[in-house]
């Protein structure tokens, strides 16, 4: 029987996040939970002394028939069910010593209980890697903020040119969406659950009857051992624990996502300011050999395409969660809360690989920029000249016939925008110093006012006010992205075909 290894996936078709996530990982994680409660039942005096040990040895994964258990799985409509069939037939197999460890499997326990709490620890363990692969990428965003602070480009708003920017603080703002999502993952609590057969710990009551612990301690003891939250009860029907995880994923997708949507732009042929790094047999087409497609961003957008629906259906389950133990939506969560762990996973490995190499043009930043030329800065020069214009007595201002300064100059703008593109820079600039007297601004403080470097407001303050927020993201371990100098961005045509 052939397993997923993610072949219309490839965005987390990674041995790593399949290691993490995949079905033997699930198995591992529910195996886990089975052998901590045998040691914390041991330790309470309420199992066999000895039979902790041949529990652990029983719940190794390699034992088990993962393919054969999900098969088994519709059975009882979870893992758990067959699997702990196969777990106690290993346990008794193993106690070669008559202890009867069989006794520590499961007691008190429902299948909810342990396939939520092993979902939490495959959580847990995959949420790790992800912020590791975070850090890496932020560490690299905030090299390029730093290294950038002066990289003059342009800003765009609604696809159109709009005013002086720095790639400084683009890059400071990808690392502020991605630093604030992450802040937000880390905070989430990947609870314990152990409510029993309906969430009143009866059996546990029962348990405990004649022990010095209560259902809460032996609770609280097994989130201790498996490094999960203590909770104050059960949660088989408050999915917040899950709800919150998938958000906090999502939003770390939806960071990744809008850091590849820029750069996929930034990297068309026509704009060239970007270029992800290069590698053997990346970003190949099956048809045209001179493409070189930016499939890091691409693969990294498909993952923040797919996150809100599935974060989605978990807020959809956890809606309709009825009863004391839910029917067909707790298992409609398995899939999509898996499905986000992993988009999360290979989206930060696949953008950890991009930031740390991003080839940055600056003269091709600067070349866009100058399309716009002069127009660009008409805010900061309306802001200046509008009340010079205001304050002329009316014999040195021809052209005011009634009108603000202000509505001088979107004269002036507007005239400036009938003129073909090429001849715009030179329009404007004229018609400004023809409307504007030498005596009201001089020809000095027209071109300080025409300098985009000097109409960038904040810019490398708020970089460094968002870099200073977020320190322990801010880090200089790690690779360095490279430097941009040491490339020069590949020339093409507007069909994007290569011209050296």
């Amino acid at each position: 029987m052939d397993g997923d290894v993610g072949l219309l996936s490839p965005v987390s078709a990674s041995p790593a996040v399949a290691a993490l996530t995949g079905d033997r990982a699930v198995l591992a994680a529910i195996l886990a939970v089975e052998s901590g409660w045998a040691s914390v039942l041991e330790k309470a005096g309420l199992a066999p002394a000895g039979s902790a040990a041949v529990v652990a040895s029983a719940a190794d994964v390699d034992r088990y028939d993962v393919a054969g258990i999900a098969v088994r799985a519709q059975g009882g409509a979870n893992p758990v069910i067959p699997l702990l069939a196969d777990l106690r037939t290993e346990v008794n197999a193993l106690d070669t010593e008559h202890v009867g460890a069989v006794r520590a499997v499961h007691t008190s326990l429902t299948s909810q209980d342990v396939l939520d709490s092993a979902l939490m620890l495959l959580a847990r363990e995959a949420v790790s890697a992800l912020l590791a692969d975070v850090r890496g990428i932020t560490t690299a965003l905030a090299a390029l903020a730093e290294r950038h602070a002066d990289t003059l480009c342009v800003g765009r708003s609604l696809t159109q040119h709009s005013l002086p920017f720095t790639f400084g603080l683009k890059a400071a703002q990808w690392f502020h969406g991605l630093a604030a999502a992450a802040r937000r993952l880390e905070a989430v609590e990947l609870p314990l659950q152990t409510g029993g057969a309906a969430g009143t710990l009866a059996a546990g009551t029962v348990l405990t009857r004649d022990s010095v612990d209560t259902p809460f301690d032996l609770s609280g003891n097994l989130a201790a051992h498996l490094g999960l939250a203590a909770t104050p009860g059960p949660w088989h029907t408050n999915r917040l624990a899950v709800t919150s995880l998938g958000d906090a994923l999502t939003g770390v997708t939806d960071a990744l996502g809008k850091i590849a949507s820029d750069v996929l732009f930034l990297s068309r042929p026509e704009v060239a300011e970007l270029a992800e790094p290069r590698a053997a047999g990346r970003g190949v087409s099956s048809a045209m050999p001179q493409k070189q497609n930016p499939v890091l961003s691409v693969l990294v957008r498909s993952a923040a395409l797919q996150g809100p629906y599935l974060a989605a259906q978990l807020h959809l389950a956890a809606a309709t969660f009825n009863d004391e133990r839910p029917d067909g939506a707790w298992h409609s969560e398995w899939p999509a809360f898996r499905q986000l762990l992993r988009l999360a996973l290979g989206s930060a490995g696949q953008l950890r690989e991009l930031a740390e190499g991003l080839r940055v043009f600056p003269d091709a930043m600067r070349r866009n920029l100058d399309l716009s030329g002069p127009l660009l800065l008409s805010e900061g020069v309306s802001a200046a000249v509008a009340p010079l214009l205001d304050a002329l007595p009316a014999e040195q201002n021809a052209g005011a016939a009634g009108r603000t300064g202000k509505q001088q100059l979107q004269s002036v703008v507007d005239r400036t925008l009938e003129v073909p593109a090429a001849e715009q820079s030179e329009t404007y600039r004229r018609l400004l110093r023809e409307a504007v007297p030498a005596s009201a601004l001089s020809e000095e403080r027209l071109d300080e006012l025409l300098d985009p470097a000097g109409y960038l407001g904040q810019a490398a303050e708020i970089s460094r006010r968002i870099l200073a927020a977020f320190p322990e993201f801010a880090g200089s371990s790690g690779p360095t992205p490279a430097d941009p100098t040491e490339d020069a961005p590949i020339q093409t045509d507007l069909n994007g075909v290569s011209r050296g």
